[in-house]
């Protein structure tokens, strides 16, 4: 399922940030999943795709730095490993960084396939959203 996000709805800005942050760094397949219908206990999952190591450390720094910016809450840092970060805004929001080969193995899209996927096309220098 697809849904476009909605610029009304409050958590729209927050993800716009933190999708735009980690394009900024060249992450790759980009994916919100709005998981408010399908989890008592998990609202939005941001899921990307990063080379190892150095990558992976500057996605998560520039969605760090543009979250902080735009009022999220300081986000707590779960498993920082070569293939895979969590970065979790409070219980709404969790940012996972992936390498491609972690991504496949653990796929959360499949897992989550009944959440609706949230559509966030990327920003040009002459148009905004």
């Amino acid at each position: 399922m697809t849904s476009t996000a909605h610029p009304s709805d409050p958590t729209f800005h927050q993800l716009r940030v933190i999708v735009d942050a980690a394009r900024e760094r060249r992450a790759e397949d980009v994916v919100v999943l709005d998981l408010t219908e399908v989890s008592s206990t998990l609202e939005y999952f941001v899921i990307c795709t990063a080379t190892a190591g150095l990558q992976l450390g500057a996605v998560q720094e520039n969605i760090r730095e543009k979250a902080q910016e735009a009022g999220l809450p300081r986000p707590s840092v779960e498993g920082p490993s070569e293939r895979w970060l969590l970065l979790a805004f409070g219980g709404s929001i969790v940012v996972h960084i992936m390498t491609r080969e972690a991504r496949e193995y653990y796929d959360l899209e499949g897992l989550w396939s009944d959440a609706h996927v949230m559509n966030f096309p990327e920003q040009t220098a002459d148009r905004t959203l």
